[in-house]
């Protein structure tokens, strides 16, 4: 199927209908005398009201996080938690599904996300999970307010120290390291849910007993905690950095099966990875070696490597090509 744009000057022809829940499409564009130029559903998404809508809302709901947190922190100014957790949830509603949602966070990416960026894209990536487990509607206002505070903390290190692009000495690493205690420590006058100050206080341990500050194991970790700690990864993994660009979904979600599983609570994990995966079934996806494929099936004990279809109908299962990923969705 092909749809022709009226316009003398462009040619818009797409191989198959434009899937808005998936995103699969991509359509390629002719003008007289020049080569095609394909238009990637990212591009296309970049230039859309609803992108422009949420790049704007994710701004404003920012300048208030960075107000109301340095306020605090500096002045002793109350935070306005009330406002923060409603502007934060009004921009979660403001998306229609959970792949609208990540797919906003996801192009809206800068190598120098800031400590407030990154926390409000953590109450939005905790909250949905949350929401993914069946929380109650109390219990998810707490968890996302656990996610916009988690790492205030970081505003007692000096910012020198937490935007090094070099290695750190063992005294910087130790000092980066305090930042939930420092949060915790913040946040204990607060008249706040108990849950949401040792959330902040233990996101960093594992269920293994492999984190920090005091190498917890899932028994002695709260829930909270717990569920942050994979929406501050994942958020973490998909964000670029000055050495690399962002992972795609689907390498996150190859770190979390190489990092071990053992180390989040598994019916946190793997509520995430599944719905994760899921979102971008019959997606159209870049593998490493350049081709391009759909996704047509999911292998349930390798998630990051499904089964893809290539253009001319023949399908490779990525579990059994050790040499072979997925470098990013189209």
């Amino acid at each position: 199927m092909s749809k022709t744009n009226t316009n003398e000057s462009t040619t818009v022809t797409a191989a198959e209908p434009y899937n808005k829940q998936t995103g699969t499409q991509k359509q390629t564009i002719s003008q007289p005398g020049a080569s095609p130029v394909t238009v990637s559903y990212s591009q296309k998404l970049k230039t859309s009201k609803e992108f422009h809508e949420f790049q704007i809302n994710h701004t404003i709901v920012i300048s208030s996080i960075k107000t109301n947190m340095e306020n605090y922190v500096n002045g002793g100014v109350p935070m306005n938690l009330n406002l923060m957790l409603q502007q934060t949830i009004d921009l979660s509603h403001s998306c229609k599904t959970s792949l609208e949602l990540f797919d906003m966070v996801h192009n809206l990416r800068a190598s120098d996300d800031s400590i407030y960026a990154h926390s409000l894209n953590v109450a939005l990536i905790s909250r949905r999970l949350g929401h993914w487990l069946k929380m109650e509607q109390d219990e998810l206002a707490l968890v996302t307010l656990c996610g916009l505070l988690h790492d205030i903390g970081k505003l007692r290190i000096p910012a020198e120290i937490l935007n090094k692009p070099d290695k750190y000495t063992d005294e910087e690493f130790a000092l980066v390291q305090s930042h939930p205690k420092l949060s915790y420590e913040l946040l204990k006058p607060l008249p706040i849910d108990e849950r949401v100050k040792r959330g902040a206080l233990s996101h960093h341990e594992r269920c293994d007993g492999s984190g920090y500050p005091q190498r917890l194991t899932q028994n002695d970790t709260n829930d909270f905690a717990l569920l942050i700690a994979i929406g501050d990864v994942y958020d973490a993994m998909t964000a670029a950095r000055s050495y690399r660009a962002p992972l795609c979904p689907f390498q996150a979600i190859a770190n979390f099966e190489r990092d071990g599983l053992s180390k989040y609570k598994p019916q946190f994990i793997l509520t995430f990875l599944q719905h994760m995966a899921n979102m971008y079934q019959n997606n159209r996806i870049m593998l490493s070696d350049g081709r391009s494929a759909n996704i047509v099936m999911l292998n349930q004990n390798s998630l990051s490597k499904p089964i893809v279809q290539f253009d001319d109908g023949s399908c490779l299962d990525l579990s059994t090509q050790s040499d072979l990923h997925i470098q990013s969705i189209l």
